[in-house]
This record gives C-alpha cells, sequence and structure tokens, in this order.
C-alpha cells in the first residue's frame, strides 16, 4: 500500500505538468504562426509602463489585424520623391489662397487670439492648416491605431512608432477621444493640423474652452495648437520666415543651405537682393541661402523661423511650402524665378482636367479629385505612349497639353 500511495498524486501533478507544457507549446507554435499577435504581446507591458492600463490596452487591441500597405509608404514620402516643382505646384496653387483667405475671414477672431498668444501670425498658422489637411477637408482615413500596431512591429523605426502607438492609447484613455475619430495618416498624423500623438500630448491646447483637446473636429484646438507647437520650435515674432532674393552672378554657392546661416549684412555685401526690391533687413540676423532646385531655380534667405516650420515635418520642401503659402495668404504673388524645368507641374485645378481628359479616353479612373495616385499614373503612362511622350506617369504640363490637343506630340 506505501509503494501505491504517491502514484495517483504524482500522475496527475505529472499531467498538469504535460498539460502546461502542451499549452506553453501551442500557444509558441500560435505565436510563430501569427507574429503580429505576438508583437502586439510583447508590447503590452512597455504599454503600461508608458501609463497605458492594462484595460485599455486589451480593449483597444483585441481584433486590431496589421496593414501591410503602410510599410511601403515608408521609403515614400512625397516630399523626398516629388520634384520640388510638382510638390509646391500642387500645394501652394490659387486655390489653396482662396479658400485659406476665405478660412482666416472666418475665423479670424481665433486667430487673433492664438497670435496675441502664442506670437504667431495669423498667415503662418494658416499656411500649415491649408497644407497639412487641406482646410479640414482632409484628415486622413488610415485608424490611427491599425497603421501604427503595424508600424510597431514591422518595417524599420519600430521604437519611434512604439512610442505613438503608446501615445494613442494614452489619448483614447486619457482624453476620451473615440478611437473612431482618430483616423488619419499612414504614419499617425491626424486632426486639422495633422498632429503626432505623441506631439498631441505634449502640446495641443484646448482653446474653445470645452474641457477637451480635439484638434479632429475643433478648429480653433487645431489653429492655436500649431500656434503653440511652431513657438516651442522657437519662432520669433520680430522675424519673417525669409525671402526670395536673387542672386548676383558669380555668387560662390558652395556653402548654400538652411544651416549654414550667416548675417543678414554679409549677403547684402555680397549682393543678395531680395526679388521685390526691398532692402533686406540690416543688422546681423542670421539667414541661410537655400537653394531647392539649385542656382538656377528659385533662391531664398531663410531664418530660423524657416527651420521651425521645417520642425513640423522634417523636409525643406515643406517648409517652403508652408513659407510661400503664407506669403500668398498675406496676399503675395507667385515666385519671381521659375523653376528650371521645361515642363512644369500643374495646380490641383489642371491635375482635375488631366484625370477628365483620360476618362474621356476611356480609363477609368472613378471621380476627379486632383490626386495623382497609381491609377492615375498608370493610366497617364498608356495615355503618354499614345501620345508619343515618355511613358513616365507623371502628371505635368506637357502631358496635359498633349491631352488637350487629342494628338500626339510632335
Amino acid at each position: 500500500m506505501h509503494r501505491n500511495t504517491g502514484r495517483p498524486r504524482a500522475t496527475r501533478a505529472l499531467a498538469r505538468a504535460l498539460s502546461g507544457t502542451a499549452l506553453a507549446v501551442l500557444a509558441f507554435a500560435a505565436q510563430a504562426a501569427d507574429p503580429f499577435a505576438a508583437c502586439l504581446a510583447q508590447l503590452r507591458g512597455p504599454a503600461l509602463k508608458a501609463g497605458v492600463s492594462g484595460a485599455t490596452f486589451d480593449t483597444h487591441t483585441a481584433g486590431l489585424a496589421p496593414d501591410m500597405a503602410v510599410i511601403g509608404l515608408l521609403d515614400a514620402q512625397p516630399e523626398f520623391k516629388t520634384p520640388i516643382w510638382d510638390y509646391m505646384a500642387g500645394l501652394v496653387d490659387d486655390e489653396r489662397v482662396a479658400d485659406g483667405q476665405a478660412g482666416m475671414a472666418r475665423w479670424q477672431a481665433e486667430l487673433a487670439r492664438a497670435a496675441s498668444r502664442y506670437g504667431v501670425d495669423p498667415a503662418t498658422i494658416a499656411a500649415v492648416w491649408g497644407v497639412e489637411s487641406n482646410y479640414g477637408r482632409t484628415l486622413g482615413g488610415r485608424p490611427l491605431l491599425t497603421s501604427l500596431s503595424t508600424l510597431s512591429c514591422f518595417g524599420r523605426r519600430q521604437a519611434y512608432f512604439r512610442g505613438e502607438f503608446y501615445a494613442t492609447l494614452k489619448i483614447i484613455q486619457d482624453e476620451h477621444l473615440a478611437p473612431d475619430r482618430l483616423v488619419g495618416s499612414w504614419a499617425g498624423a491626424f486632426g486639422q493640423t495633422q498632429f503626432m500623438p505623441s506631439t498631441y500630448l505634449r502640446l495641443a491646447v484646448d482653446f474653445d474652452g470645452d474641457g477637451r483637446r480635439d484638434l479632429v473636429d475643433s478648429v480653433p484646438d487645431a489653429l492655436a495648437s500649431t500656434a503653440h507647437f511652431l513657438k516651442r520650435a522657437g519662432w520669433n515674432s520680430a522675424l519673417d520666415w525669409g525671402y526670395e532674393v536673387r542672386l548676383p552672378a558669380g555668387l560662390d554657392t558652395a556653402g548654400a543651405g538652411r544651416k549654414n546661416k550667416r548675417p543678414m549684412s554679409y549677403w547684402a555685401k555680397q549682393g543678395v537682393a531680395r526679388v521685390d526690391g526691398r532692402p533686406l533687413p540690416a543688422g546681423d540676423v542670421p539667414a541661410g541661402l537655400l537653394l531647392p532646385a539649385g542656382k538656377s531655380g528659385p533662391a531664398f534667405l531663410v531664418t530660423r523661423n524657416f527651420d521651425a516650420l521645417y520642425s513640423y515635418n522634417a523636409a525643406e520642401s515643406y517648409a517652403l511650402a508652408i513659407a510661400h503659402l503664407s506669403d500668398r495668404l498675406r496676399g503675395g504673388g507667385p515666385l519671381a524665378q521659375a523653376w528650371p524645368t521645361d515642363d512644369p507641374g500643374l495646380s490641383r485645378a489642371q491635375r482635375r482636367e488631366l484625370q477628365r481628359l483620360l476618362i474621356a479616353r476611356g480609363y477609368d479612373l472613378g471621380e476627379p479629385d486632383g490626386m495623382i495616385g497609381a491609377r492615375t499614373r498608370t493610366a497617364l503612362q498608356s495615355a503618354q505612349r499614345e501620345l508619343g511622350l515618355p511613358p513616365d506617369g507623371r502628371a505635368g504640363l506637357k502631358s496635359l497639353r498633349a491631352l488637350q490637343a487629342g494628338k500626339p506630340a510632335d
């Protein structure tokens, strides 16, 4: 009897151990079969350390599935892939200027109040609004939780996107913003002026006094938050962002660049002059010579206010679009110097016309929207072949004119 009394207990213990081992093996196999689920499981602990409750994490990650399309967008940002004349033509056109001036008139009081509090002029605030979301018309349609969880688990810069993923969960938890309102760009920027979630947590403000920092549905909150961002980025109300300038013949531009700033007095002595005929500011205000298309294209002297704009999206073409749009919103005209190309970029109205002409030739593009996506580029390549143009899929003036003429190019 003594020899047998331990067997049932030992058998049960062994069974439990084997069962636990089997469950662990099954869990490991499941995670190996679903790397996204395994990644989310690994993110839970760091999320809790970042201030996200377990209940928040579990509730809002349940049922998440990756959107692998965002991985391909990591290296396809238009600020770096698009010719500067195409980029500027679409972002700073007469349509955006008119819409911006109308928006400034509608929100005049709020813009004036934001300018008074943060020291950033209304035109600059409105220009960011216009470039980022077309004055609230284009907020993006990708759910932040989906995009940021995907970017947290796949591709490069995972550590950065994990921080933004945790920040999004904190916004849902602490700010009580509904997840279905948190939609935006592939990278997680959202709202009227496209803040990243971590930027929202640091700098968003409640400007309409309703107790919520709402950059999606509150224009006052969005505009004031942008002004707050620029102030914290070093915006100086006593400075212009810079000026378009003419360069004297023979000027050595080897040291050109936004970061290589010299006193305005230095540039004046070199013969650099504003295109509008007004003198450069006297004194030692630092300015860098920006040549976004080389010496033969438009030239600019830019101050540290330009650097503040740059910090919004870390691309000189982006900062230049905001800077130039702000000048246009104040009543300024187009750039004086043409871009160095024989095939200029198209405004959004011209892009819609190009799409209408392609549709008339039998291409299925849906409703013309002025957005040159994959379907438009593919259709344009086919039409370019028919018209005797290089089939590069680029929507430039030559292609538009050829489509308007409706015959092969000479």
